[in-house]
């Protein structure tokens, strides 16, 4: 099922604790296209088919990436892209915008995201995975 848009918003603007719908918004927008650029296939359209509109787009049509990011330089890359962020703002804008997603993914469709991604992603979704 689609997450509505202001719900989505809503929900990051309240994990990340941020002052206002725009602010979340722009977290979203640059760590969902990140992440777009380390999913493929049929796992990248699943999940696109259960964000809102706006942002399954940025999902589909992803940044390009010459390699898979580390958790650390996936953290490093969205404080590059997000004027003024620094490494912890842009942890912070990471975990509000990928638990968010997780939750809208579902356990199932969470799994196989992770096994597309380097290995400590889990914690960034805010689902650490047993050993």
């Amino acid at each position: 099922m689609t997450v509505r848009w202001e719900a989505f918003l809503d929900q990051v603007k309240e994990r990340g604790e941020y002052g206002s719908r725009q602010e979340a918004e722009r977290a979203a927008r640059v760590v969902i296209a990140l992440l777009g650029a380390h999913l493929v296939g049929e796992v990248r359209t699943r999940l696109a088919a259960r964000l809102p509109e706006g942002f399954a787009l940025i999902l589909l049509n992803p940044l390009q990436s010459a390699e898979p990011l580390s958790p650390e330089r996936f953290v490093r890359a969205t404080a590059a892209w997000i004027e003024g962020a620094t490494e912890q703002t842009a942890a912070w804008d990471v975990s509000a915008v990928l638990s968010t997603a997780a939750d809208a993914a579902g356990d199932e469709l969470l799994h196989q995201i992770l096994l597309q991604l380097p290995a400590g992603y889990d914690l960034l979704f805010g689902r650490p995975q047993p050993a």
